[in-house]
């Protein structure tokens, strides 16, 4: 299948085999799963009836409508509400008739071969690239200086503005206090954070990844900060605060 579009929605096949689970049960299990953007940032899976467990599917008698995608009858999962919908020979794009899309949040796992993914389906566009760098990066936070480093890593992922990964020893640990706050990457794994101070601007502000996935194991144990949201200076230059949807 050539990749098509419709309006802003993007189809083409994967040779990945992808699997999905929900209390415990494979309810798909397929190596002809579409990747369909839906929106700007990253695809979805959707996947043929024939390799979903139907019978662990049960229509609720809603529909969901999509200008591009038409209208869908809305499944409960595995007793999880309105998680699946499945598109029939009525969808207006041809290639997701006949396919079903889950609800990523509403099921427990997901896979790509053996490997579990996290958040959403890996954008085969994307690319992290992790570059040693001897460039002098300083970060302040409210005109104080909470990191200062000549060693930095900086991380390049795409459709976003490089990211400065520093060593602890360069960085006020003193001026940071721990939080409660956990994200998931799928490309770069589990990231946990810190605040700078104790006011909500300083919130959430630095974050690192102690046990990255395999291909971004080179920013292990170091620190970043939000460039939208500090001041960053690289050899003495001010950067411009990039615009995102951390902003």
């Amino acid at each position: 299948m050539e990749p098509t579009k419709r309006g802003r929605v993007r189809v083409e096949p994967t040779a990945k085999r992808v699997r999905v689970y929900a209390e415990g049960l494979p309810v798909a299990d397929t190596t002809r799963a579409l990747l369909v953007w839906e929106g700007p940032y990253y695809p979805t899976y959707y996947f043929p009836v024939e390799d979903v467990r139907m019978d662990a599917l049960k229509a609720t008698g809603e529909t969901r409508h999509s200008p591009s995608r038409g209208d869908a009858p809305v499944h409960d999962v595995a007793g999880r509400p309105g998680a699946a919908l499945v598109h029939g020979d009525d969808a207006p794009l041809a290639e997701i008739r006949g396919h079903v899309r889950f609800e990523w949040d509403a099921m427990d796992n997901w896979f790509e071969e053996d490997e579990e993914v996290f958040v959403h389906a890996r954008d085969p566009y994307t690319r992290v690239d992790v570059l040693a760098s001897s460039r002098h990066v300083r970060i302040e936070v409210g005109g104080v200086t909470v990191a200062d480093s000549r060693g930095p890593r900086i991380l390049f992922e795409t459709g976003l503005p490089p990211r400065y990964y520093l060593p602890k020893t360069d960085v006020r640990l003193d001026l940071l206090r721990p939080s409660e706050t956990v994200t998931r990457c799928p490309y770069k794994g589990r990231a946990e954070y810190w605040s700078v101070g104790e006011d909500e601007p300083g919130r959430d502000l630095v974050w690192s990844y102690p046990t990255p996935l395999p291909e971004s194991q080179k920013i292990a144990g170091l620190v970043a900060f939000y460039d939208e949201k500090v001041d960053v200076y690289v050899d003495g230059v001010l950067q411009p605060r990039p615009k995102t949807k951390f902003s």
